[in-house]
């Protein structure tokens, strides 16, 4: 029979005990999650910006200000509590949520503490989920829920592949356990 001699992860784009295989499928699946982990760091970062350069939504109340929003999902939410937790100082909340977008996006571009960067990225889209477009019907309308499942894969990946936490990780490796020296 032909197919008798294949390796045991010959249909893993390469990919044998060892791990991915050295052909161009390999290179292109070690290189999978960065246009992922590009995508999410860029929109991220830009979310924080948009938030900080906004005057209107990091106002208490008005049109367009994250307490205006507050209010409107108040009813709808699946979890009103955090959203009560945010109406009590709307603007320092803004400030947290652009704050947190910003590390997150800086983070997962940079790769540096890349599983942390997509849990926190994970966790804001889960809080955004729960609270403003719970109510999107149908459900896949809502953008948070499938921003939720994109961090998921670096969540659990890292950020292996031109980053900071791969170049300090190969330095580990050649100098010892000793970070710095």
């Amino acid at each position: 029979m032909v197919h008798a001699h294949r390796t045991v992860g010959a249909d893993l784009a390469g990919a044998g005990v060892e791990g991915v295989g050295a052909g161009l499928r390999g290179r292109l699946a070690r290189h999978a999650l960065l246009p992922l982990r590009v995508f999410l760091g860029v929109t991220f970062l830009y979310a924080g910006i948009d938030k900080l350069t906004d005057p209107a939504f990091l106002a208490a109340g008005g049109q367009g200000s994250l307490g205006a929003l507050l209010d409107q999902v108040h009813d709808t939410a699946a979890l009103p509590q955090l959203v009560e937790l945010a109406q009590k100082s709307p603007v320092g909340f803004g400030y947290a949520i652009a704050a947190g977008e910003l590390a997150v996006g800086l983070g997962a571009l940079a790769g540096l503490m890349g599983r942390l960067a997509a849990f926190g990225g994970a966790l804001i889209s889960l809080s955004l989920w729960l609270t403003v477009s719970w109510s999107t019907t149908p459900y896949y309308y809502g953008n948070d829920l499938a921003y939720l499942m994109a961090w998921l894969p670096l969540l659990l990946a890292g950020t292996p592949r031109f980053s900071l936490d791969a170049a300090w990780d190969n330095r580990r490796k050649r100098h010892g356990a000793q970070l710095f020296g």
